[in-house]
């Protein structure tokens, strides 16, 4: 694994040494959730586009494997995704798909299977491909499988923050928390940031009390730092943009879902101005976390 990580090692030093590289550095997000049906692909889909609303280069890659579901939302379907690019059949901006109002957007498709098992030169080849979107982006969001799988956990891992989406039932409560406390047990030299989301709350104390349930539990027992990120209630709307295939904060850009979805990212904007101390950002941050994971 060493003979692996050495061709990644010299591309993290190259990175960083170039000047051209001291401008825009994507951030790497993760968006996933202790178990299925709570909306986290809908949740990614809708934050990305208010992100992008606000003058930012997003691009999200579908990252949930075998259940890959965000060009159905989106009523869109991508001619390539990540197989073709780890074929060498297409580049990275080949496979790169336009969603509603341009968003970008990659497709694992049935490459995402191999991701973390590619030989020294596919890895290599991988990591340099991934380079070229760091430098064009503000923001990459994968929106990784529900539960905890390898792949979710190394992309977790490697993120520079990780979205917990959950709603209030008890079940799903529970999975986040033990997604929660699975991540933050495994060694690594830095914990990932937490954010919650709520999703599907009833009203404003209902979400409270949901994402104080988490947070106290993981301070308690892991000694970790759950922070909301806020919520977004139970709408109808959400239903019906889902059978029209269209985004809800578009179809319906005045519903109280498209409402949150905007109260969310405007506070979440605000935030990262004043970003966490000691955080590893953007490409560089990313490379190095996979090499520890590779070592």
């Amino acid at each position: 694994m060493m003979d692996q990580a050495q061709p990644l090692r010299n591309l993290v030093q190259k990175q960083a040494s170039e000047p051209g590289n001291v401008g825009r550095t994507a951030k790497f997000i993760t968006v996933t959730s202790g178990k299925g049906g709570v909306g986290k692909s809908n949740f990614t889909l809708n934050f990305a586009l208010n992100l992008q609303a606000l003058g930012q280069k997003v691009l999200v890659f579908d990252a949930d494997i075998g259940m890959a579901n965000l060009d159905v939302l989106m009523g869109v379907s991508s001619p390539y995704n990540l197989y073709h690019l780890l074929r060498r059949e297409k580049s990275i901006e080949e496979i790169i798909a336009k969603g509603p109002n341009s968003l970008s957007y990659i497709s694992g498709g049935s490459g995402m299977s191999d991701l973390l098992s590619l030989s020294q030169n596919d890895l290599d080849y991988f990591i340099t491909q991934i380079e070229k979107l760091a430098g064009e982006m503000d923001y990459i969001i994968f929106d990784t499988g529900a539960g905890l799988s390898k792949e979710n956990l190394s992309f977790i891992h490697s993120a520079d923050e990780c979205f917990v989406v959950t709603t209030p039932e008890p079940t799903s409560i529970t999975d986040a928390y033990a997604l929660i406390k699975v991540v933050s047990g495994t060694e690594q030299e830095q914990q990932v940031p937490f954010k919650l989301v709520v999703n599907r709350a009833t009203d404003d104390r209902e979400a409270a009390q949901t994402a104080e349930k988490i947070a106290m539990a993981a301070r308690k027992f892991l000694n970790v730092e759950v922070k909301l990120l806020g919520y977004i209630k139970d709408d109808s709307h959400v239903v019906q943009a889902v059978k029209k295939q269209i985004p809800f904060s578009i179809a319906f850009p005045n519903c109280d879902a498209s409402r949150d979805i905007q109260r969310i990212t405007h506070r979440y904007k605000i935030v990262q101005s004043f970003p966490e101390p000691g955080a590893l950002a953007g490409i560089k941050g990313f490379m190095q976390k996979w090499l520890r994971r590779t070592k």
